[in-house]
């Protein structure tokens, strides 16, 4: 697989589910600026008084999926209330755990399914550390985990999830604060594991395409500089892989949309492939 053949396929996406992407309402987040912040918080408080924050994710609709088929999880998780920004998930300002969704896996599995043949199912199902329902699906999407505060059961189960095969990505998140409760809620989760920064000759960044410069730009303003992180088994498997100060699905959900950037949609698709290929292939 060239880079030629990689942007072919997205040029191909665009072409099919491009047709409406050019309206305002639907243009990339670097092209539409957030409303104001307290037209966000007018609508959080709205939100809340309508009982929005009841939302379970078994309640979300989801595409049909075949269950012999590769199924991409995204994790939900519980958010504090002290966030007045929530508004329909999936949205940029929604529940944390939903941002991107589904369209960035919509488009992610189609790339997947295009460059590897792996026969995927066409979107992911949300999944949760807090039933048993998270041991069938071996590689998982985190997102925006400064806002993530997982209770005891879960972080039980995150640990078996991990240990037994289980990959995560995590993405979507910057800034010290978040990065300290991510660590944060690692130490619950793996008392006596640490995140560790991944060099450039890790095999994660060359199992498929070479990505080893590590040279792709966050789709934020004042962003610091990205890195990334995993935490290994005790055989030395890397069982997650850590986007700090970036957000690779971010530019998949809007990849099939001319105002972002195809040279950055290309990059972010690369890191995607080489997750995935890493953890089937570990």
């Amino acid at each position: 697989m060239t880079n030629a053949d990689l942007r072919f396929a997205i040029d191909d996406l665009r072409v099919k589910d491009g047709d409406a992407n050019l309206s305002a309402s639907r243009r990339p987040p670097a092209v539409n600026r957030k409303l104001p912040w307290f037209f966000r918080t007018i609508a959080g408080f709205t939100l809340i008084a309508l009982g929005i924050f009841n939302l379970r994710s078994q309640d979300l609709p989801e595409a049909p999926r075949n269950e012999s088929k590769f199924t991409f999880g995204r994790v939900f998780y519980e958010a504090p209330l002290t966030r007045f920004t929530f508004g329909p998930v999936g949205a940029g300002n929604g529940p944390p755990w939903s941002h991107d969704w589904p369209r960035s896996e919509e488009h992610f599995m189609k790339i997947i399914k295009e460059v590897t043949g792996l026969d995927a199912n066409p979107s992911s199902h949300i999944i949760s550390f807090q039933n048993d329902d998270c041991f069938k699906y071996p590689i998982a999407y985190l997102c925006e985990v400064g806002s993530m505060n997982l209770s005891e059961p879960e972080t039980r189960r995150m640990a078996q999830y991990l240990l037994r095969g289980g990959f995560l990505i995590v993405d979507d998140f910057r800034g010290e604060r978040a990065l300290s409760n991510f660590k944060y809620q690692m130490k619950l989760v793996f008392p006596d594991r640490s995140l560790e920064e991944l060099p450039p000759s890790h095999p994660i960044w060359t199992c498929f395409f070479d990505i080893s410069d590590l040279k792709i730009e966050p789709p934020y303003w004042g962003s610091g500089p990205p890195q990334y992180f995993g935490m290994t088994d005790d055989n030395g498997r890397l069982m997650m892989v850590v986007n700090y100060n970036n957000d690779i699905s971010e530019y998949w959900e809007w990849s099939d949309n001319p105002m972002m950037p195809i040279d950055q949609s290309n990059e972010a698709y690369k890191y995607g492939v080489n997750y995935v290929m890493y953890a089937l292939t570990h």
